[in-house]
């Protein structure tokens, strides 16, 4: 075990990047541990290596975060997979095949978001993909997504679309699915949302360029269909204003918004609930990142979907009040720094019932049907879920057991929110799906290794 720390944080994007900083500037000494080599998280990936330009000044804004990760307070440690967290907090972590047990007084956990599944007919092909793991490669490898289809709906495919039209390598089509109706429900939301003006401007700046750049746009679009192409190409086919349309392409990106990464909050005994506007999942915080688990902190997008600026004045927060609670701050000098913090904070998630409501994911995403996989991992068709509830299986546990959806090695994070939806559906019980340790795969020769030194508690 390595010695005991001031606050772990599990995370290195936007909120653990500036937990870590605001702890270090306050002589706090942290552990930060990703999965990636480098911090940056899924938003800054890549870019203290060599940034591509065509990304955008938004994501080169991240320099100076992960700059910050350099202080000697802050100890960065990658490629790292936390597999089980207990009450302390002590945090089990693996790299290269062994386990490392970490000790803090407090626990940060900032584990961001990831895509939802789009699930629908032929999204397993291969040359179909999520949006985010293109721009992954884009980040991480420089590799252009050429001649794409981008299908689904939210402002990632608009910032997508731009770099690709930027590196030369224009998508084919922008496959939309909000409506007119959907535009006309957010509009309620634009008198808040106008709070946060300059996001509202970069999306309307965003469109004007995509279309300057003769990209052709479908809105409304609906029954999404892919099938295997000549040449190894994809056959797009879908529904838009009532007219049958096909595109073939080399590559479909599909994208419909993030979700809360939460099986980490739930392993670890964090309160959740179902947020209805965002269909997802998210823990249940104060306004601080407080959770009913003593010592643990929850702050950014994991926290519930706010995006990358929000979640970084929500991890400042966070840490501000780690601070105060282990007497590192007076709760005068704690107030007077958090209020300015709060007050941009409130500010940058002010835009977000707008998006929420222009850019809501369709039902068929939400409740597939038919003969589409569900759970990938075990192949696991939308239909075969449908009957187990009218068969009787009551909620995500029982259908799992009838159809081992949710068994493979992603445990669940995949399928559980189309598995959510159909139950939900069918008039079934959804509840919260059950999360256990190990959260991410672990080998059963790594455990027995780590028993022999320094079994965890159960």
């Amino acid at each position: 075990m390595t010695d005991e720390v001031d606050l772990i944080i599990v995370g290195a994007g936007p909120a653990g990047m500036a937990a870590a900083r605001t702890m270090a500037k306050n002589g706090a000494r942290v552990l930060l541990l990703d999965e990636q080599q480098r911090p940056g998280g899924q938003i800054y990936r890549g870019l203290d290596a060599s940034p591509a330009g065509y990304l955008g000044r938004d994501y080169a804004a991240g320099a100076g975060l992960i700059a910050s990760m350099e202080a000697p307070e802050i100890t960065y440690e990658g490629n790292a997979r936390v597999w089980r967290i207990e009450d302390g907090p002590r945090v089990l972590w693996s790299r290269d095949g062994e386990t490392h047990v970490s000790a803090g007084r407090a626990l940060l956990l900032a584990g961001g978001a990831q895509e939802r599944p789009v699930p629908f007919p032929g999204w397993t092909l291969p040359g179909v993909m999520s949006a985010g793991a293109a721009q992954i490669l884009m980040k991480s490898a420089g590799m252009l997504p050429r001649g794409a289809i981008l299908a689904g709906s939210g402002p990632l495919l608009y910032l997508v679309a731009l770099q690709l039209i930027h590196a030369g390598a224009p998508p084919v089509a922008l496959v939309e699915t909000q409506t007119k109706a959907m535009m006309a429900r957010a509009a309620w939301h634009l008198p808040g949302a106008l709070r946060c003006s300059p996001v509202l401007v970069k999306g309307l700046g965003l469109l004007r360029r995509i279309r300057a750049a003769g990209v052709t746009r479908f809105t409304g679009a609906r029954d999404f269909c892919a099938e295997e192409g000549e040449g190894g190409d994809v056959t797009f086919r879908f529904t838009a204003k009532g007219r049958a349309q096909e595109i073939t392409a080399p590559l479909l990106l599909t994208h419909h918004g993030v979700v809360p990464s939460t099986h980490m909050s739930r392993a670890a005994g964090v309160s959740h609930r179902w947020n209805e506007t965002q269909q997802a999942y998210q823990p249940e915080v104060d306004a601080l990142g407080r959770t009913n688990v003593a010592g643990v902190h929850i702050a950014g997008d994991a926290a519930g979907i706010a995006g990358a600026e929000a979640a970084a004045f929500a991890g400042e927060l966070a840490a501000l009040d780690i601070l105060r609670l282990a007497g590192k701050l007076s709760d005068k000098v704690f107030e007077a720094r958090a209020e300015p913090v709060r007050v941009v904070l409130k500010r940058a998630r002010a835009v977000r019932p707008f998006l929420d409501a222009a850019y809501a994911p369709p039902a068929e995403v939400l409740a597939p049907v038919g003969e589409t996989i569900v759970c990938r991992c075990e192949e696991v068709t939308a239909e075969e879920i449908r009957r187990s509830v009218a068969e009787g299986a009551q909620g995500p546990r029982q259908v799992k057991t009838a159809t081992r959806a949710g068994m493979g090695p992603c445990q669940g994070r995949m399928c559980e929110l189309a598995v959510r939806g159909i139950i939900a559906e069918c008039g079934g019980t959804p509840d919260l799906p059950r999360t256990r340790s190990p959260i991410k795969p672990v080998s059963l020769g790594e455990m027995a290794a780590l028993a022999q030194g320094q079994p965890p508690s159960d």
